[in-house]
């Protein structure tokens, strides 16, 4: 399971400008599987995406993908975890690795 933390490095303006190339991207990997939850954070300097993979090479090709990190727009944060406790439907995600 992975963290991914996204930091904007430019002003809203340029974000919101690139934002439907960035959910395009997001839906992709809601759509592989690979992307369990994401919005943005509060305040808005970023947001943050909920993810499975194989390893954190797989998250890192992931990320390489994302237009605001192509146009250079936000900074990343990939954190690697293992659910050691959690709720029963989450179960269902953590089987799906296994």
């Amino acid at each position: 399971m992975f963290i991914i933390e996204l930091t904007y490095k430019v002003p809203t303006e340029q974000i919101d400008a690139n934002m439907a190339a960035h959910m395009k991207f997001v839906d992709k990997y809601y759509h592989t599987g690979n992307f369990l939850a994401s919005g943005r954070k509060e305040p808005r300097d970023g947001g943050i995406i909920f993810a499975k993979g194989e390893s954190l090479s797989e998250i890192n090709e992931i990320v390489a993908e994302d237009p605001f990190n192509v146009l250079g727009l936000a900074d990343y944060r990939i954190i690697q975890f293992k659910a050691t406790k959690k709720v029963k439907a989450f179960d269902a995600l953590d089987a799906e690795e296994e």
